[in-house]
C-alpha cells in the first residue's frame, strides 16, 4: 500500500508586486505556521522521500520545518511540482519509482486539493496554506493511483492548532 503525504506551502508574501510568482517568500504568518505545523505533521509523517516545488515559498516551508525537526533530511527539488494542475500532479505521482512506499510532496493549490478530491474517499474544500493531508492508497504500484484509490487518513491545518 502506497502512502502519499501532501503539504501545501505556508502563507506567502504579496508585499512586492515585482516578484515573480515562483520567487515569493513566506510572510510572517507563514513562518509562524511552519513552527506550529511541523511537530503536528511529524505525528503522521516521518518525511520519507520528500519532493518539493522549486518555488521559494515551498522551499522555505521545508526550511521552516527543518528548524523544528532537525531530523528532516534533505529533499529533492523537482521543477514539475511547480504546477497548479491536479492532472499534472497525478501523472507525476504515477511515474514515481515503485520502490518508494511513502512519498511527501510539498506543492501548490489548486493541484493538491484537486488531487485529494480526485483520488481520496472524502471531499476537502481546500487545503489551506501549510495544510497537510495523508492519503493511504490501496495501490501496490504508483501507476495504479486513480479515482477513489485512497483514504484520507489525516487532514491538518494551522487553524486547528492556533
Amino acid at each position: 500500500m502506497k502512502v502519499l503525504h501532501l503539504i501545501r506551502h505556508a502563507k506567502s508574501s504579496w508585499d512586492n508586486p515585482d516578484w515573480a510568482d515562483i520567487k515569493r517568500p513566506l510572510n510572517p504568518r507563514g513562518l509562524e505556521s511552519c513552527q506550529i505545523m511541523a511537530p503536528e505533521i511529524a505525528r503522521y509523517c516521518d518525511f520519507p522521500e520528500v519532493f518539493c516545488s522549486p518555488a521559494v515559498r515551498a522551499q522555505s516551508t521545508l526550511q521552516g520545518f527543518k528548524e523544528v525537526l532537525p531530523e528532516l533530511s534533505d529533499w529533492t527539488t523537482d521543477e514539475a511540482l511547480y504546477t497548479f494542475s491536479s492532472w499534472d500532479l497525478l501523472e507525476w505521482c504515477r511515474q514515481l519509482d515503485e520502490s518508494l512506499e511513502q512519498v511527501t510532496v510539498v506543492g501548490h493549490n489548486p493541484a493538491l486539493t484537486d488531487l485529494c478530491n480526485e483520488v481520496g474517499d472524502q471531499p476537502i474544500d481546500n487545503i489551506p496554506t501549510c495544510g497537510y493531508v495523508k492519503l493511504q492508497t490501496v495501490c501496490s504500484q504508483w501507476r495504479e493511483l486513480s479515482a477513489g484509490s485512497a483514504k484520507v487518513a489525516a487532514f491538518l491545518y494551522p487553524k486547528k492548532f492556533r
